[in-house]
């Protein structure tokens, strides 16, 4: 088998579920070419006596029973048995053909070791006017031409979790990471919490290895948004628990920056003064998320090790990220 896709669940939404597996169904990959497996994340009920993935020859239900997209992404990691991992989220309806360019794109680009791509809303609600600028913060992604770094990523070539696409080299050193340093079971959604940023930290790990990461064009996949994630209570909860989640992101591979002092915390607060009334909301829900992230981590300072500024080696791998080996 060439792939295992990982579907990672707690509490599903049936319909949406449905669709998802659906999805998977229809891939025109042959399936004897990927796994399915399914984590059901210590959900109220047993995952696995509400869906039907008989069609699939290679397909199982995993339990996980510790909350949390972490070990259950981690569960998904152990249990894979593929050369590449696709992690698929509870609500991500993937085109017909993102399996089939998924292996594609690994065999064109050897050296790349975490991709992702188009990601597009499907909401339950029309999101109202208000809403547009906010939106990519549910992870909609949408890319006109493909988006390749080598070593060195960025947030264009920086895939989103959804539909994130990791070699097994990548996926392991991460699992292995996440054992060593704590702070990186915060960096995802536990139940209510919104924390983010573990699909970040994981496809940062290929740079850390030298690989590369890219955006491709060809991966499309359509995100399932239910009305409550466009309340504007949720849209708040979320980019304070994101800007949380950054900084602690941050501290894995950076020096801590020191705790915001009186001046600067009273330049953002004039600074708030000329938005609207709705865009100070969400910047001083941003500043809020990462002034508590900086107080935590800076009272834990003396139980972590925080790692020395990475050094990327110097040899570029364009050569290599190019090469075409269809």
């Amino acid at each position: 088998m060439d792939i295992t896709v990982v579907i990672c669940t707690h509490n599903p939404r049936q319909d949406y579920l449905d669709r998802v597996l659906t999805a998977l169904q229809a891939q025109t990959l042959a399936k004897d070419r990927w796994e399915l497996v399914v984590i059901d994340n210590a959900s109220n009920f047993a995952v696995a006596d509400r869906i039907d993935i008989t069609w699939h020859p290679q397909s199982r239900c995993v339990r996980e029973p510790k909350l949390g997209l972490t070990p259950a992404r981690l569960r998904g990691i152990d249990a894979a048995k593929s050369d590449i991992i696709v992690f698929v989220d509870d609500d991500n309806v993937l085109d017909a053909d993102y399996l089939l360019n998924t292996e594609r794109i690994a065999r064109q680009y050897p050296a790349m070791g975490a991709w992702g791509g188009r990601i597009v809303g499907e909401f339950e609600q029309t999101p109202p006017v208000w809403s547009q600028r906010y939106l990519p913060l549910l992870a909609i992604r949408e890319i006109t031409a493909d988006k390749l770094s080598d070593v060195l990523p960025t947030h264009e070539t920086n895939p989103c979790g959804a539909g994130l696409c990791v070699r097994r080299i990548v996926a392991e050193r991460y699992a292995k990471l996440v054992v060593s340093d704590g702070r990186r079971m915060s960096l995802d959604r536990k139940g209510k919490l919104l924390s983010s940023g573990g699909d970040t930290d994981l496809a940062l790990v290929a740079s850390d290895l030298g690989m590369g990461s890219g955006q491709f064009v060809a991966l499309k996949l359509t995100h399932l948004i239910p009305a409550a994630r466009l309340e504007l209570t949720y849209l708040l909860r979320l980019i304070e628990c994101m800007a949380y989640s950054h900084m602690v992101l941050y501290s894995l591979r950076h020096p801590l920056p020191p705790m915001r002092s009186l001046p600067k915390y009273l330049f953002h607060q004039l600074r708030s003064l000329s938005m609207s009334s709705q865009d100070r909301k969400f910047f001083n829900a941003e500043q809020r998320g990462t002034n508590l992230a900086l107080a935590d981590l800076h009272r834990d300072l003396v139980k972590v090790d925080l790692p020395k500024p990475k050094t990327y080696p110097t040899t570029q791998l364009s050569a290599r990220m190019t090469s075409n080996n269809v």
